[in-house]
């Protein structure tokens, strides 16, 4: 096998040849060299396609063009030739080229000729003044020496001038096979081709050996004159090697797996190859860990490993404990991925890899945030210190060596830590400033992903979640192409959560239903995908009240352990687990669940906005219980936290809460100012839920204002309509997430306020419209 020639590319230096000779119009000559450049000079990265499903698009027609002529003739055909017979297409004049390389000796004459399309050096055109040799005209198209076309023909000289006999002479076969497709059109277009026309040496000694030239043709081509599918595909170690690195690339770059069209046309390459690069084994490990396939990942792995790391070269050695720590971690092996990874960076510190240390300790900071609780050993060890200064460290050292990836990812990990501890949201924004400018500067679209993902946060803890679905709107429409397609996923999936939050299920579920196919093939975005899809139905069952449902749904989602679920999964699947328990009318094992919750939530320091959470909902239980008083303590802590650490979603819940409690109490004048204070600015979270309970607690304090006026006084009649204008938009509110127990709740409520105005007629109206409810959810439950 050749180390870079193949027939594809005896194809292209014809294609070269055809353009110097000015045999390409000028209308064709644009589609022409793009042809030529992409198969010459590597895509950039800027240059990759909106649509997931095209960026393999060069890697399926590199395979194609090694395997078969068609890609030349798919572009060729439709335009026609600048010289020569005229009609005649860019096509034909293709394949006379080539078929005019009827021998071995002809291919040889071929490369030879390719020495006359470069442009002459100074001292050969010295020479050539010397000998009284004219040198070529303007008209004449010469390559540059050094330009893309220009190198491709002279490596492509050299690789043929070091071919031995037996080598030069399976390039030939190769190329005989590869062209031969195009014999039949080739034949009808010149009458004078012959069955022996691809090898002029058989076509000459016909007449002289007769019958004896068969078998002279079946000792030099074999099998391969009848067509034996079994034969040696044309491929090069050259080919191999750049779609191994190609999609290696692709791999590491967007996280995606192989489409399995590309996969089977790149294993039967490689399988009719004499040798298999050592990179194919990477290969395998990445597209094996993407399928959640442990043991052959892990298998490969060391496989790859074992074959670049020979005569105990430990160079490379920190880089296979990397991936090794990685891809346990990936599979909930933590303990051994700590050890794989504190390995990693003793042995970068002895090889002094700054690049790979700098790695493996941002890799064990960010361990150490998502899993406290198995790095808990190691920090009071100090072996890797606390989260600031591990952040300002490996900043300093990023900012040192130019590794600007790192410096960035540092300074959005301190925004990221600024919003999780409550502290300063201007510290969090400078942070994300100047790591967007680090960005901008050096034209990292590949991290714009995790910066956007940071900004949306911020926007949604500050409750401006307008800006935070522009943003998602933003990435996904500008930015998605560049990135990962886990950020991508992620942010999705907040879309997703948002139109939930609006009560638009079928909106959110045909947003996640729209991403790309082949992407969610990885194990891991897979199950993300699938777990983040249950939990909009969970939530819209609960809604309806189609609480068995709702539990199996439950059910399948608690089957995964903790540590197999996202920390974002894992809260909202334990809040809807308590939701479900309180509808179920099981408040005491509700309560459990919250307590076993903040026990964990304290011990492991996690983000201040879960345990703001976790506050409101016992506050919400005790209320369900009766017992609203008792959860004044607990509704003013969770203010006071939200409000310093600027958690505006959970500020107007709190305030809520409060005001609830003040209404229990008697205090309806506070309760009302409070909620009139709160509610303009919670429409700004576009949180239905949270708006419809503001409302309802706003009903209730007015009409026990009511309840304190004269009877059948003006006031009185006042505060009873403004409660029941409460009631009716958290009605409304409720309607649109499809809450059929809080609306009917709502409705009660105004059946109830009407008797008590001693409108009869219309509380009759909210009664019938109570019942009509409550059949209509139960028909929904069956």
């Amino acid at each position: 096998m050749s180390r870079f020639l193949n027939p594809a590319k005896i194809g292209l230096l014809a294609l070269i040849e055809l353009y110097t000779d000015r045999a390409v119009s000028t209308s064709s000559i644009v589609d022409v060299l793009s042809f030529i450049t992409s198969h010459l000079i590597d895509s950039d990265a800027s240059s990759a396609s909106t649509n997931p499903e095209l960026r393999w698009s060069r890697a399926e027609s590199t395979v194609s063009l090694v395997i078969s002529i068609a890609n030349f003739e798919k572009v060729l055909i439709p335009h026609t030739a600048a010289s020569g017979m005229p009609g005649r297409s860019l096509w034909y004049v293709f394949l006379e080229k080539l078929w005019k390389i009827d021998s071995l000796d002809a291919l040889h004459e071929f490369f030879e000729h390719c020495s006359f399309l470069l442009a002459k050096t100074k001292d050969e055109l010295r020479r050539d003044a010397e000998l009284g040799v004219p040198p070529p005209g303007p008209e004449v198209v010469l390559l540059g020496r050094n330009s893309p076309f220009g190198a491709f023909v002279r490596r492509s000289q050299l690789e043929f001038t070091r071919l031995r006999f037996h080598d030069a002479f399976e390039l030939w076969k190769d190329f005989v096979k590869y062209r031969q497709t195009t014999a039949a059109y080739y034949r009808k277009k010149t009458p004078s081709f012959q069955r022996l026309s691809f090898d002029n040496v058989l076509l000459a000694g016909e007449s002289d050996w007769g019958s004896g030239v068969e078998e002279v043709a079946s000792v030099a081509y074999g099998e391969m004159l009848r067509d034996d599918p079994n034969s040696t595909l044309p491929v090069s170690t050259d080919d191999i090697e750049k779609l191994l690195e190609f999609q290696i690339d692709h791999m590491q770059k967007y996280g995606n797996r192989i489409p399995l069209e590309i996969r089977h046309q790149f294993h039967d390459l490689l399988n009719d190859s004499y040798m298999v690069p050592s990179l194919s084994h990477y290969l395998s490990y990445l597209d094996a860990w993407r399928a959640g396939d442990y043991s052959t990942s892990f298998d490969y792995l060391h496989r790859y490993f074992d074959y670049t790391m020979q005569n105990r070269d430990r160079s490379f050695y920190q880089y296979a404990l990397m991936n090794l720590a990685v891809l346990q971690a990936d599979f909930g092996c933590y303990k051994e991925a700590i050890a794989a990874m504190l390995e990693t960076v003793s042995t970068a510190r002895e090889n002094r890899d700054m690049t790979c240390l700098n790695f493996a300790l941002n890799w064990l900071f960010h361990f150490a945030r998502a899993h406290p609780e198995v790095t808990k050993e190691l920090e009071s060890n100090s072996m890797l210190g606390t989260g600031k200064e591990s952040l300002a460290f490996l900043r300093s050292r990023a900012k040192e060596t130019s590794m600007w990836t790192l410096w960035s990812s540092a300074l959005m990990s301190e925004a990221k830590m600024s919003l999780s501890n409550g502290e300063s949201v201007a510290t969090a924004l400078e942070h994300l400033v100047r790591s967007s400018q680090i960005l901008v500067e050096k034209n990292m679209k590949n991290m714009l992903g995790s910066q956007l993902s940071i900004n949306i946060a911020l926007w949604d803890r500050l409750g401006i979640s307008y800006l935070s679905a522009t943003t998602c709107e933003v990435f996904l429409r500008c930015h998605a192409r560049h990135s990962i397609f886990d950020d991508e996923l992620k942010v999705t999936s907040r879309q997703a959560s948002m139109l939930a939050l609006k009560g638009k299920y079928d909106e959110a579920l045909e947003r996640l239903e729209t991403m790309d196919t082949n992407s969610l093939r990885a194990w891991k975005p897979s199950q993300y995908w699938h777990k983040f899809r249950g939990i909009i139905k969970l939530r819209r069952d609960l809604h309806r009240n189609n609480l068995d449902g709702a539990e199996l749904l439950l059910s399948q989602l608690l089957q995964s352990k903790s540590e197999d679920l996202e920390p974002d999964l894992a809260l909202v699947i334990d809040n809807l687990h308590v939701e479900c328990l309180v509808r179920r009318g099981n408040l005491e094992e509700a309560f459990i669940k919250v307590e076993k919750m903040v026990a964990e939530l304290r011990d492991e320091n996690k983000d201040i906005a879960l345990r703001v959470r976790l506050l409101l909902l016992k506050a919400e239980l005790l209320d369900k219980c009766g017992r609203p008083q008792k959860g004044f303590t607990i509704a003013v802590r969770a203010a006071n936290v939200a409000w310093r650490a600027r958690l505006i979603p959970y500020l107007w819940p709190s305030i809520g809460a409060i005001a609830n409690i003040l209404t229990s109490l008697g205090d309806f004048e506070p309760s009302i100012q409070l909620l009139n204070a709160v509610l303009p600015r919670s429409l700004e979270c576009e949180n239905s839920c949270m708006i419809a309970k503001l409302y309802s607690h706003l009903g209730d304090a007015n009409m026990g204002m009511a309840g304190k006026m004269p009877p059948k006084s003006n006031k009185r009649r006042e505060f009873m309509t403004k409660a029941v204008e409460a009631i009716e938009k958290a009605f409304h509110h409720y309607s649109s997430v499809e809450d059929i127990n809080k609306q009917c709740e709502m409705m009660a409520k105004k059946a109830t306020i009407m008797k008590v105005a001693g409108d009869n007629v219309l509380a009759n109206d909210y009664a019938a419209a109570y019942l009509a409810l409550r059949r209509d959810a139960a028909q929904m439950t069956i």
